[in-house]
């Protein structure tokens, strides 16, 4: 059947069910494949913090956005272009952000009697008309499903199981995509169970060859392939990005690699990526909580490990004690915290950048710490990286932010080939006469680190303060006041050695966004819509927070005006105007989803309109 072809440059789908569904795994597996094809691919997974929400519950629901295209991609998309509702409720929570005329394919066995009440609907609307302005196809999944695979052997719920692979072959036909990489996850996935994997292919192909037959499917679309940098790419969660930074680092400067941690969402994922390199002298342990994780990476520290820890904002509030016991044993450590919405257990499994404070000041004494931040998924990568060769460089605990949006969503990541990243390994101590344990070095103020064992360099450690030099146990009022200062100086030069910040416009005018973390992509969108509408704005993104690239200050004297959009109530706001005595604009939003461009689009135009 001849069908017309339509090419697009951007297409935003969202997947949408219970938890049951499969909805990440659909999301997931289309990413990869248009990633595989060489879409540019932003992705938000966003699932329900229950365990087990009842099933079609409004609140139960369960989606994975996929924001695809020929151009480059940086947002998970603002509005949707294609909405696949298994039930009722998948339909009502996300119908508000379909675009006019954009394109639902339901699946009508989710929107019986039960169903529509618990979506709240008064009548269905696949027949009332309600939906007269989308494009509205209805299709009864389950029974397709059923039919197809009336003579297997297979039980119905593990036949009810299938339906999101049948959504997925159409979505395939629908843009022209193959589906070999699915196949081929398939057979890995399920290759000691023959009969699931006849079921899944035989479904998957189905709902493939459904959108051929289908006469009111007259249209499909293509987006070709983007235009991307040369080089080897794979599509790449943050959290698998910030696991293989940390084995890179670690092979990059000659060390072992531990990780210590305790599993928390939406940080999780990581300690499940380093499992797999076990092969390669990778070790970690999963601690009874996460204190344990913490002091266990501080221990292998000390052993002369690049040592590691990762948690989410409750699990970071626990760890706040044992960060401060690194601190003062100036022992390099990456602490990886993955934002999600708080306080206490919060929002789970939805992403926010409220641990900014928590992070520069959450410990009792003077403790500073370097702080980072990832702006995408892949970019978790780099700043891990960077994160390892801070903490051995200067002999001191890193944090590296991260969120639930960057740590479980998607986009491309160009593989680093080894050769091209800087060595970053270390000389131990071991001259036993010229060995001090808190002698430092005299551009860094790094400590000298020594391994525990060798003759001649024993020395002192723990919490309680040390003694200049010598790192004797000391309570001597004038030296904790300069080990205080010295511990505070090491990161303060940190800014020696890390890039100038950089705007990208004018130098000097009206207004500058000032951005950090996971907003770069909204940012960055809405900036282009309004510059194309004749407005000047410049944009600046720190990845730096602790300390800031030495040349911010001037910077931000140069603008009359700074609006800084962050998914939380002000907190780089807050450090923006107490260090630099600088009046700011704040976007704030705190509802556990991204930032999205038109919000900072609105408040662009909103200040140029004053």
């Amino acid at each position: 059947m001849s069908k017309q072809i339509q090419k697009l440059e951007e297409v935003t789908i969202r997947f949408a069910g219970d938890s049951g569904d499969g909805m990440q795994l659909t999301g997931s597996q289309f990413s990869n494949t248009s990633g595989a094809f060489g879409n540019d691919v932003n992705t938000f997974p966003d699932y329900p913090s229950e365990i087990r929400a009842p099933e079609g519950t409004l609140y139960g629901v369960s989606a994975y956005q996929v924001h695809f295209g020929s151009k480059p991609v940086s947002t998970p998309g603002n509005q949707i272009d294609i909405l696949i509702a298994m039930n009722a409720s998948s339909l009502k929570v996300n119908l508000a952000a379909l675009k006019k005329n954009g394109i639902i394919i339901a699946n009508t066995a989710g929107f019986g009697d039960k169903n529509l009440k618990l979506a709240k609907y008064e009548s269905n609307p696949l027949t009332d008309d309600s939906l007269k302005s989308f494009q509205l196809f209805a299709i009864d999944i389950n029974t397709m499903v059923s039919e197809i695979l009336k003579e297997t052997k297979l039980s119905p719920k593990n036949i009810d199981r299938t339906k999101n692979l049948f959504a997925l072959g159409l979505m395939y036909w629908l843009f022209g995509l193959p589906l070999d990489t699915t196949e081929k996850w398939l057979k890995t996935k399920f290759k000691k169970k023959q009969d699931i994997l006849d079921a899944n292919l035989a479904v998957l192909k189905a709902g493939h060859a459904y959108g051929e037959i289908r006469e009111d499917f007259a249209i499909r679309y293509e987006v070709s392939s983007a235009k991307l940098k040369k080089g080897t790419y794979r599509n790449i969660t943050g959290n698998e990005a910030a696991a293989i930074g940390l084995v890179v680092a670690a092979k990059k400067a000659n060390l072992p690699l531990f990780l210590g941690s305790y599993p928390i969402t939406p940080a999780t994922e990581i300690l499940h990526f380093i499992s797999g390199y076990k092969k390669y002298g990778v070790k970690h342990l999963q601690g009874e909580d996460e204190i344990a994780g913490i002091c266990s990476a501080i221990g292998a520290s000390f052993g002369g490990n690049l040592a590691a820890t990762t948690t989410s904002g409750p699990g970071l509030s626990l760890k706040v004690e044992a960060m401060g016991l690194a601190v003062i044993l100036e022992l390099p450590l990456v602490i990886i915290n993955v934002q999600r919405g708080g306080p206490s257990t919060g929002l789970p499994t939805k992403p926010e950048q409220s641990d900014l404070l928590m992070a520069m000041f959450g410990r009792h004494g003077e403790a500073p710490m370097p702080i980072l931040a990832a702006d995408s998924a892949s970019d978790c990568f780099d700043m891990t990286f960077e994160a390892a060769r801070i903490a051995l460089k200067y002999m001191t605990p890193v944090i590296m932010l991260s969120d639930g949006y960057l740590a479980q969503g998607t986009n491309p990541w160009r593989v680093t080939k080894l050769e091209d990243l800087p060595d970053i390994s270390v000389n131990f101590a071991t001259d036993p006469e010229t060995f001090q344990p808190y002698k430092r070095d005299p551009e860094t103020l790094a400590r000298m680190w020594a391994i525990p064992g060798i003759e001649g360099l024993e020395h002192r450690i723990g919490g309680l303060e040390k003694e200049d030099v010598t790192g004797l146990v000391s309570m001597e009022a004038k030296n904790h006041e300069k080990m205080v200062k010295l511990r505070a100086e090491k990161v303060e030069r940190i800014a020696n050695d890390i890039p100038e910040a950089t705007i990208d416009g004018p130098e000097e005018g009206d207004i500058l966004v000032l951005g950090w973390g996971s907003t770069r992509g909204a940012i960055e969108e809405a900036i282009e819509k309004v510059r194309s509408e004749g407005n000047v704005i410049s944009y600046c993104h720190l990845k730096y927070l602790n300390p800031f690239p030495r040349n911010l200050e001037k910077i931000l004297s140069s603008f009359k005006r700074i609006i800084v959009p962050e998914l939380n109530n002000g907190q780089l706001s807050w450090m923006i105007q107490a260090k630099f005595l600088i009046k700011v604009h704040g976007l704030n939003k705190i509802q556990g989803t991204p930032m999205n461009a038109h919000e900072v689009e609105n408040k662009l135009n909103e200040l140029l309109n004053q």
